[in-house]
């Protein structure tokens, strides 16, 4: 018979193994110690991508989250300085599941100058940001709706704020150190 813990990670509620709990404020005071400055904000959205990492594995509530499932996001995210093992992990990258980062559609807001729109396009597509402008501005000067598209995209699209949706927007994956960087950045 195994302790179970509530543990609160990342603004949300889960039932953790008491081996599991330990090895993740393990992996957190590591990860803490390795931070310039031991940045809050840094900790905070690592603890987001945590409890989003979760809560894509868990099925239901009463589900425990076990060491496994521990060893493998912390083998995904890694430290911020780039490497992948803590201090007593067990995790064999063999064990982990081949995921590709998948690249959504966010607006920039660290390249905006109305919307981020423009510059959303561009990590979208992996291509200048300036080509992009000068298409839209050849498309309003043309008057063919370019002012129009414009618009319902910065309606539609949602701007990407925290670290976690801006590596998702340029299609890299959701590790501590590229987080890290998109926080240093701001």
């Amino acid at each position: 018979m195994k302790k179970v813990v509530n543990a609160g990670i990342g603004g949300r509620s889960f039932v953790v193994d008491e081996d599991a709990y330990e090895r993740l404020d393990t992996y957190l005071s590591h990860y803490r110690s390795k931070l310039p400055g031991a940045e809050n904000e840094a900790m905070d959205d690592l603890e987001m991508r945590i409890a989003d990492l979760f809560e894509e594995e868990i099925k239901s509530p009463s589900q425990v989250v076990t060491l496994a499932l521990v060893e493998r996001v912390i083998g995904q995210l890694g430290m911020p300085d780039g490497s992948q093992e803590t201090e007593g992990s067990s995790y064999s990258f063999s064990d982990r599941k081949s995921d590709r980062p998948v690249r959504k559609f966010f607006r920039d807001p660290d390249t905006k100058k109305i919307a981020g729109v423009c510059g959303g396009i561009a990590a979208y597509f992996d291509i200048d940001v300036a080509l992009i402008r000068a298409l839209f501005l050849v498309l309003l000067f043309l008057g063919t709706g370019g002012f129009w598209i414009y618009l319902i995209i910065w309606i539609v699209a949602p701007l990407a704020e925290t670290p976690a949706q801006k590596c998702e927007m340029h299609g890299i994956p959701s590790t501590a150190e590229n987080m890290d960087s998109f926080t240093r950045n701001k």
